[in-house]
């Protein structure tokens, strides 16, 4: 059995028909209508990569990746504090993805030694690569946005209270110092995006977990592959496509549609599901029929709605069930 775990898939019934209506996509219309449709409540990636681990959520990000690029784990709690760019955009404060400032490890290396002494009465700053920082933390701090949540998006001020307040400083006074540093003064000046914020989100320890019904884990994201360590089961990139592997109950992250869904990009987002189909799904279907594949699982998290298609081989033999166009994934 595969399983597809596919953000951005998901918009409302209404978008959908109109941005797949010229579309040929056989392969997934077929498996819609062969296969098991659930329509399920607002869900996101980490929910079902959560779910897939027998882990409580929210995941700890901020730990979870530590344990991926470095490969240590400890009882300390973490904090994801990751280097952004903050832009106005027709009157309102965008959220940047920190990997388009394409900072260097000396860049990144000197920008969190000029704002470690901002952040010491929270922790210390550990970067981990360029565009992800995290800060060890000397006490739990509050619940943050997720920077997934976030990213390319209007930037929601930290909550009101007393437990905010000095994060409110502290970040305050890290965007003036940002403003005025000289590196990125340099930035600036070569036409490049300038830091001028930090993020705070995923915190929390690693935590307990029991065993997995998945045995191999494909994705680019380290916190994935933090779980899957976690987990102790093996972790890759995720291949261009479907291929054939040894693993009976693999578990696939594919991210390509998300940035464009959560940018309103409609025509990269179109790119993005064709190569879907014709890279996963159409190979898919050919396994299936084939008895290379016993099963597919195909999970749509959604902020209105999330979807879960299970498909078996048996499945396919349900001639008299014709395929279903993709607006039907969406419950509104």
């Amino acid at each position: 059995m595969l399983t597809l775990i596919v953000p951005g898939l998901i918009w409302t019934r209404q978008a959908l028909a109109d941005l797949t209506f010229d579309l040929p996509l056989p392969a997934f219309t077929t498996l819609l209508g062969r296969g098991r449709l659930r329509h399920l409540p607002p869900a996101d990636t980490t929910a079902y990569l959560a779910a897939a681990g027998g882990l409580a959520t929210p995941l700890p990000a901020a730990a979870l990746r530590r344990l991926a690029l470095r490969g240590e784990s400890d009882d300390n709690a973490w904090l994801c504090l990751d280097p952004v760019r903050l832009r106005f955009a027709e009157r309102s404060m965008i959220v940047d993805d920190p990997r388009s400032l394409q900072l260097s490890a000396e860049e990144s290396a000197t920008l969190a030694a000029s704002l470690a002494p901002g952040f010491a009465s929270f922790g210390r700053i550990d970067v981990l690569s360029p565009d992800k920082w995290n800060l060890r933390l000397n006490a739990d701090a509050p619940a943050f946005a997720p920077l997934s949540e976030a990213a390319g998006r209007i930037a929601a001020p930290l909550p009101g209270g007393a437990a905010y307040a000095p994060w409110r400083q502290a970040l305050s006074e890290a965007q003036i110092l940002l403003h005025d540093h000289p590196l990125n003064k340099a930035r600036e000046a070569a036409g490049k995006p300038a830091m001028n914020s930090l993020w705070p989100w995923g915190g929390g320890r690693l935590p307990a977990h029991g065993a997995s019904r998945h045995d191999a884990l494909w994705s680019g994201d380290p916190v994935a592959a933090g779980v899957a360590r976690l987990l102790g089961i093996s972790h890759a990139e995720l291949p261009a496509g479907f291929v054939a592997s040894t693993a009976r109950h693999p578990l696939a992250i594919h991210e390509a549609m998300e940035s464009p869904a959560r940018g309103a990009d409609a025509i990269a987002w179109r790119d993005a599901l064709e190569a879907f189909e014709a890279g996963w799904l159409a190979p898919a279907l050919a396994a299936l029929r084939s008895g290379r594949l016993d099963g597919l699982c195909l999970l749509a998290p959604g902020e209105l709605g999330s979807a879960e298609l299970q498909v078996s081989r048996s499945d396919l033999w349900k001639f008299w069930r014709k395929p279903r166009a993709l607006n039907e994934l969406a419950s509104q």
